[in-house]
């Protein structure tokens, strides 16, 4: 195997969203404004009801897809066809918002932790007006593996160890795993030669990822190659490993709309005016 070493490593920036969410911005910031084909990736985590419970009123999407993964606390979404839905502890929503839907998430909870990630991946120009679609998985469907001692690895998308993730039919042919390394245990994730990737430190004070040290909330580009080895250090730790096929697609973004021209994101605009998603 050809092991990917890091690119380049940035930190989360603190910002809020939806109606006035304290979360932090990995993705979709300043100094890293998308990883083909992943566009945003936000952490959302506190204890304090103030920082989440105006939650997510609803708002539109046209052309991605919006993946949310709940680690603590519980969120409701619904939607504007009448899907409605409930994502707690571990559970995961994968959903394809193609043509156009007006979607909400609010916290279930008044107090207590609230901690989990949102990733927006971008679809294909052939896929941006698909009709919406939900994967709504629960934790129980998620597969997890022990492939070497002191690791255990969910399996939310892609193979790892005879486990296949739960999710399915995505353009991208995303891996999406959640690591968690014990001091000194190591692990060598085999990932598709033509992915781009990222790994994410969200619990414990550091791991090392590709041979190098990674601090809490600190994410690395990963480079080329067909793995990436995801080992613990002197304190237990979890991380996010993503990689998806990159589109190399032009991008036109405006807020909750992400297209391939400035002239399809005003026709995504008009027709939202005009209540046609």
């Amino acid at each position: 195997m050809t092991e990917r070493s890091i690119l380049r490593r940035i930190r989360g920036m603190d910002t809020s969203d939806g109606a006035g969410v304290r979360l932090k911005r990995i993705i979709g910031q300043p100094g890293l404004d998308m990883v083909d084909p992943f566009l945003l990736l936000d952490e959302f985590r506190s204890d304090q009801a103030g920082d989440y419970i105006a939650g997510f009123p609803e708002h539109p999407h046209r052309g991605f897809e919006t993946v949310t993964y709940m680690l603590a606390g519980h969120m409701q979404h619904g939607d504007n066809h009448g899907n409605r839905g409930d994502l707690g502890p571990g559970s995961v929503q994968w959903m394809t918002a193609g043509r156009g839907i007006l979607h909400s998430e609010m916290p279930q909870q008044e107090n207590g932790l609230m901690w989990g990630f949102q990733l927006w991946v971008n679809l294909p120009a052939s896929d941006k007006m698909t009709a919406p679609r939900y994967q709504d998985i629960a934790p129980d469907r998620i597969p997890v593996v022990h492939p070497s001692d002191g690791v255990e690895v969910r399996v939310i998308a892609g193979e790892l160890d005879g486990a296949v993730g739960p999710v399915n039919g995505i353009a991208t042919a995303p891996i999406y795993m959640d690591i968690a390394v014990q001091p000194g245990a190591q692990i060598e994730i085999p990932l598709p030669e033509g992915h781009s990737g990222f790994a994410y430190v969200f619990d414990g004070t550091d791991a090392s990822v590709a041979g190098e040290r990674l601090g809490r909330s600190e994410l690395a580009v990963l480079s080329k190659g067909d793995s990436v080895r995801v080992a613990g250090r002197d304190a237990a730790a979890r991380v996010l490993l993503v990689a998806g096929k990159a589109l190399k697609e032009p991008v036109a973004r405006y807020g909750p709309f992400v297209m391939d021209t400035p002239e399809q994101i005003h026709e995504a605009i008009a027709d939202f005016r005009a209540g046609k998603f």
